[in-house]
């Protein structure tokens, strides 16, 4: 039984798809009478120790329409900013919440709460792992390549048949889409500049299920071509602004480009987990063209993330 979720792989091989289907069920009925309320005389805690807009907007308004209370801190707004040990704090609303969302920096910390906590921990993002936007955008990819109605209704079977392209930085989202090309069993080729592909302890991992396939190259064009998805994310994480001239430098022709989704499958689609910077990792005439799919994918974190709260905070769960 599901009692975090830390990262993608909490999830399990049999958990990922029943989850993706109950979302696409949940989207379904949204505004309908018969819309699930299973949180209804619950809260929801909500820790954002980094800056967020749909993270922060998307779980709220899940938690409300789930019938739930959204009870949002920012981090400096509790004793964890006076250096309360994170252990008591997670004992404190243990026994005042039934369950709590975390947005913040080193995994460690996640971990740490999930291990002294007697409610469910979400992973809202770590330094790590963003394992709420993976299921957002495989949530997406099937919508549009394996639910997809029209000419090439059929083309694609599941998601195990897809090949997926990520351009740029070995970050947490790349160390998901990783955990998520084994659980969902795909093939997933990661184009990053030396010195920043993913972290070897998650490939590991995902290489250890012997499920999908993993390659990782400097060849951005070799990465694109033939790929039925591909996607990309900012150059300088949050925390890493410091970093950002040096990294302009080493990301330098790291951009998805209209030339480079040429080569990529017919039917491909453009994914971005936002906010993007026009020019830099995608060119706007790629996020803002006809194969960009990132406003659906912004959409699906809140259809998504309420499959999860559903699944982690209903009342067969107290």
């Amino acid at each position: 039984m599901l009692r975090h979720l830390l990262d993608d792989f909490d999830l399990g091989n049999d958990g990922l798809l029943p989850l993706l289907d109950r979302a696409d069920q949940i989207k379904r009925l949204r505004g309908h009478a018969d819309h699930p309320r299973p949180l209804a005389g619950k809260s929801i805690g909500m820790i954002m120790e980094k800056a967020s807009t749909r993270t922060r907007i998307s779980f709220e308004v899940g938690i409300y329409e789930l019938g739930g209370m959204a009870v949002a801190m920012a981090g400096r707004d509790l004793q964890l900013g006076r250096d309360e040990p994170l252990v008591d704090t997670a004992r404190v609303l243990s026994r005042y919440l039934h369950g709590v969302v975390i947005r913040t920096h080193a995994h460690e910390r996640i971990v740490t709460l999930a291990a002294a906590s007697a409610i469910p921990v979400i992973n809202a993002l770590t330094d790590k792992f963003h394992p709420c936007q993976l299921l957002a955008d495989l949530m997406t990819v099937r919508e549009h390549l394996v639910h997809k109605s029209g000419p090439s209704k059929g083309r694609h079977q599941d998601l195990s048949g897809l090949r997926v392209a990520w351009v740029g930085d070995g970050n947490n989202m790349a160390n998901s889409w990783v955990l998520a090309s084994a659980l969902a069993d795909f093939e997933l080729v990661l184009a990053c500049p030396k010195g920043y592909e993913p972290q070897a302890d998650v490939l590991a991992r995902a290489d250890g299920t012997r499920r999908g396939r993993r390659i990782v190259t400097d060849d951005i064009d070799a990465a694109v071509r033939g790929a039925h998805v591909v996607t990309t994310d900012v150059w300088a994480s949050m925390g890493q602004e410091e970093e950002r001239e040096v990294r302009k430098r080493a990301f330098a022709g790291y951009c998805v480009t209209e030339k480079r989704m040429s080569l990529a499958a017919p039917d491909a689609v453009f994914l971005h987990c936002l906010p993007a910077h026009r020019g830099e990792e995608v060119e706007g005439a790629v996020i803002d063209g006809p194969r960009s799919v990132v406003w659906d994918e912004a959409e699906n974190r809140l259809h998504a993330q309420k499959a999860l709260l559903e699944l982690l905070c209903s009342p067969a769960r107290s």
